[in-house]
C-alpha cells in the first residue's frame, strides 16, 4: 500500500509506548512504578460526573454547533477573560474533542511549506510532528537548565527570519515545569508585535502553578488579536479521558477553526461539553487541593532528586513534572530510561522524548502517591548507584 508521503512525516508520543512495555513487566509479576503518564492521578469531581449524567439523561446525545454549545463558550470565554484581564466572546471560543486538535487545526491554517514555525525543545512532542506534518519548518529553541527551562529571548529574536510565520509558547510547560516570566513574555510580545507574527500560547497547565499568578501573553497590549490561547479541562479538572479542550482566538480564525471541526469531528460529544459547563461554574476545590497535593510531591520528589550524587534537578513552578539531569552517568537519555524500568521497575521517559535538546535528562511524572514517589526516588538513587560500581 502507498502511503501519502507527509505520513512519514508525522511523529508520536513515546509515553504511551513506555506505558505498554511497563504494562508487560506488570504482566510478569514486576512491580513497576508509573511516571511516565503525563494525567492527575484524581478522579473527575463528582459534581462534574453528575452533570454529564444528567445530561444523558435528558437526552444530550445528540449533534452540537461544531464550535460548541453556547452556555459552553459563554463560560470558556468568561473564564479566559477573567483568569487573564482580556475581554473574550464566545465567538472567539472553538470547542474542541481534547486540546490536541487546536495545535492542528491552527497549524493547517497558518502554516505551509516556505514558513517557519518557533517551537520550545524539549517541548511538547506533537509540535515539531505536526508542524513536519504539515509540510512548514520546524525552528526549534532550546529551553536550557540554567535559565530554569525558559526561552532566551536574544536567541529567539535570532530565530525570527522574514519566513517565520508562528511562535508557539507553552507555559507552564511540559516536559521541564518552567514558568515564563512577565518580563520573557514582554519581550516576546514586542518582538511579535515587529515582525507581525501570530502565537499559538500552550496554557493548559494555567491552573496548576505553585507561585504566583498565570500570565498570558494575550493579556499584553496588541496581542489578544495575534494569539490562540490552547487551554482544555483535561489537566485542572482531572477529565483526560473525557476528551475536551477549547481555543480562543480572533472571530476570523475561529471560523477558518470551525471549518476544519466541521470536516474532522463534526463536533464534541454533547454530554462532555455539559460536564465542562459544571467545571467552570461549579465549584473550585478539587482543582485547589490537587494543586496542593502536586506540590507537595514536588517539593518530595526535588528533594529526593538533589540528594543522588550526580543529579541535578530544577525545582518545576508549574504542571506535575520534574526534568532531572542524568548526564553525569554517562548515559543518553534513551538507554537510561529503558534500563531504569527494565533493572528498577520505575517507568520515566526519555528527554529526547521531547526533543534532541532533551538529551540528558528525563520527564517525571509526580502524578502519583507519596509512597510511591519515595519508592521511586529510593529505586532511581540505587540505579544510579549501581551504574557507579559496574565502572
Amino acid at each position: 500500500m502507498k502511503l501519502a508521503r507527509c505520513m512519514s512525516r508525522l511523529g508520536t508520543e513515546t509515553a504511551f509506548e513506555v506505558l505498554v512495555r511497563a504494562r508487560a513487566l506488570e504482566a510478569q509479576g514486576r512491580d513497576v512504578i508509573h511516571l511516565e503518564i503525563g494525567e492527575p492521578d484524581f478522579d473527575t469531581p463528582p459534581n462534574i460526573v453528575e452533570a454529564a449524567i444528567e445530561a444523558l439523561r435528558r437526552g444530550e446525545t445528540h449533534y452540537t454547533p461544531s464550535a460548541g454549545i453556547l452556555p459552553l463558550r459563554e463560560a470558556i470565554a468568561e473564564e479566559v477573560g477573567r483568569m487573564r484581564g482580556i475581554t473574550v466572546s464566545p465567538d472567539e471560543v472553538v470547542v474542541t474533542p481534547g486540546a490536541k486538535p487546536i495545535i492542528f487545526f491552527s497549524l493547517l491554517a497558518l502554516a505551509e511549506p516556505g514558513d517557519e514555525v518557533i517551537y520550545p525543545n524539549p517541548g511538547f512532542p506533537i509540535y515539531e510532528s505536526m508542524i513536519n506534518f504539515v509540510g512548514a519548518t520546524p525552528v526549534p529553541i532550546p529551553l536550557r537548565e540554567d535559565r530554569e527551562f525558559r526561552f532566551d529571548v536574544d536567541e529567539l529574536r535570532s530565530k525570527v527570519t522574514p519566513r517565520t510565520r508562528l511562535i508557539i509558547l507553552n507555559s507552564p510547560h511540559n516536559p521541564t515545569g518552567g514558568v515564563l516570566s512577565r518580563e520573557d513574555l514582554e519581550a516576546i510580545a514586542e518582538l511579535t508585535l515587529q515582525h507581525d507574527l501570530m502565537v499559538l500560547s500552550d496554557e493548559v497547565y494555567s491552573r496548576i502553578l505553585y507561585e504566583g499568578e498565570h500570565v498570558s501573553i494575550a493579556s499584553f497590549p496588541g496581542l489578544k488579536e495575534r494569539t490562540i490561547i490552547l487551554d482544555g479541562f483535561s489537566k485542572t479538572y482531572a477529565m483526560t479521558g473525557w476528551r475536551l479542550g477549547y481555543g480562543v482566538m480572533r472571530t476570523e480564525l475561529a471560523a477558518c477553526i470551525n471549518r476544519l471541526m466541521v470536516n474532522s469531528a463534526s463536533c464534541t460529544a454533547a454530554f462532555t461539553q455539559w460536564a465542562g459547563v459544571e467545571a467552570l461554574r461549579g465549584p473550585q476545590e478539587a482543582p485547589a487541593r490537587m494543586v496542593a497535593a502536586f506540590r507537595e510531591r514536588r517539593d518530595l520528589v526535588v528533594a529526593g532528586l538533589r540528594s543522588i550524587p550526580g543529579v541535578t534537578c530544577v525545582e518545576p513552578k508549574g504542571a506535575f513534572y520534574v526534568f532531572p539531569n542524568i548526564s553525569a552517568t554517562g548515559m543518553p537519555s534513551k538507554l537510561f530510561a529503558d534500563s531504569l524500568l527494565e533493572k528498577a521497575g520505575v517507568a520515566a521517559l526519555a528527554g529526547t522524548s521531547f526533543g534532541a535538546y532533551g538529551e540528558g535528562y528525563v520527564r517525571l511524572s509526580y502524578a502519583n502517591s507519596l509512597e510511591n514517589l519515595r519508592r521511586a526516588v529510593e529505586r532511581i538513587g540505587e540505579f544510579i548507584s549501581g551504574l557507579g560500581r559496574d565502572r
